[in-house]
């Protein structure tokens, strides 16, 4: 297992994440224990050191399950995680004190504000609130041992956020060799990056969508380099950036503990060849799911409706690729969506990319639609 440095600290560059532990049948929300025991077991014999839980995971049973399945260790063998999240409208000195007790711990070594986005910046630097000022009377108190936060902001809320402090010990976002432009990655990473905040990676396979891909895109892996697995490109893409400091998978049964864990057992990033034919291959993938917009926003001068044009085209590629598009937060904060689109097609002479947008817009209202329905 590859170590990273941090502060004092030597931490695994794999870690769990609990999102995706196995559950029982007929039992939505209830972590399946015996096969979850051994998924910890696994990590554990494997040099995985770093386990992330949130209040909301599996409805409070991921914490539970960890206090549980970790019992067997000693404390100062591992370090645990673990967030308070505002959309679950629980006073963060109640909520602070159930996880520490889910968790059967005494402090917790890394505790984040869960979900930094447009809809909940306005909570997190709320000063009557002061959730911060909690979280850093605990650190105080040796109830916590670093501040952070996890985020799926845009970059410029993410950049307003760390203007506001910017003292925090780490920060958690999204980020793999696809969202590395579809959901801007690249700069968010930057923005953390300058203000020298080291990273913590969650959706390193967008959610397993980066474990197959189409066979144009597939075939250029395997040209490349024939013995790799194709979720593998995912995880030395993340090698390659200095500012990650950790990368978290939410692994669901052993088989992919093991593979993930032989992935991390010597650093092996991308050479400049294997990045061109990655971005080769994720230029292929993009071409049967999505759309070309490279955000020049040239666009929006010539929209009557005054529509955000490449946002919309962003929330579009993210619904095909995902299937969701909860994840930018932005298109509910704009409040114009594609079904205000008119079809005048002014815009198309601007479109340096050629992209009919009209055409983009009328299939992503369609699609917004039938995802309403369902």
């Amino acid at each position: 297992m590859i170590y990273k440095q941090f502060k004092n600290d030597k931490i695994s560059a794999l870690g769990l994440g609990s999102l995706r532990l196995p559950e029982e049948k007929n039992q939505p929300n209830h972590i399946d224990r015996a096969e979850g025991q051994k998924i910890i077991d696994a990590a554990i014999a494997g040099g995985i050191n770093f386990f992330d839980t949130a209040y909301t995971y599996h409805d409070g049973d991921s914490e539970v399950f960890l206090g549980e399945a970790l019992r067997k260790y000693p404390r100062d063998s591992y370090y645990l995680a673990t967030k308070f999240y505002a959309a679950a409208q629980v006073d963060i000195s109640e909520m602070f004190e159930q996880q520490l007790k889910r968790c059967q711990t005494e402090y917790f070594d890394f505790y984040m504000l869960h979900g930094l986005d447009e809809n909940y910046y306005n909570a997190y630097t709320d000063k009557e609130k002061d959730y911060l000022g909690y979280l850093l009377k605990q650190k105080e108190e040796g109830r916590i041992r670093y501040v952070g936060f996890s985020s799926h902001a845009a970059p410029k809320t993410l950049k307003r956020f760390l203007d506001w402090y910017s003292g925090y010990d780490m920060a958690l976002i999204q980020l793999n060799y696809l969202d590395w432009t579809i959901l801007e990655a690249k700069q968010q990473y930057q923005i953390l990056a300058d203000y020298g905040i080291p990273i913590w990676v969650m959706e390193p396979l967008k959610g397993g969508r980066l474990n197959s891909l189409n066979e144009k895109a597939g075939s250029i892996l395997k040209e490349a380099a024939q013995d790799r697995s194709i979720s593998s490109w995912a995880f030395r893409f993340l090698m390659g950036l200095p500012g990650v400091q950790t990368v978290l998978s939410g692994m669901s049964d052993v088989r992919q503990v093991e593979e993930n864990i032989a992935l991390f057992s010597n650093p092996d990033p991308l050479s400049k060849e294997e990045e061109e034919a990655l971005q080769k291959a994720a230029a292929a993938f993009m071409d049967d799911l999505g759309v070309p917009c490279s955000g020049c926003r040239y666009c929006l001068s010539t929209c009557p409706e005054g529509i955000d044009i490449p946002l919309l085209i962003k929330g579009f590629n993210e619904m095909r690729v995902s299937g969701e598009t909860w994840r930018i937060a932005e298109l509910e904060q704009k409040g114009k969506g594609p079904e205000s689109c008119k079809s005048c097609g002014a815009c198309l002479s601007r479109c340096p990319q050629k992209i009919h947008i009209p055409e983009i817009l009328e299939q992503f209202s369609r699609m917004l639609k039938e995802e309403a329905v369902l």
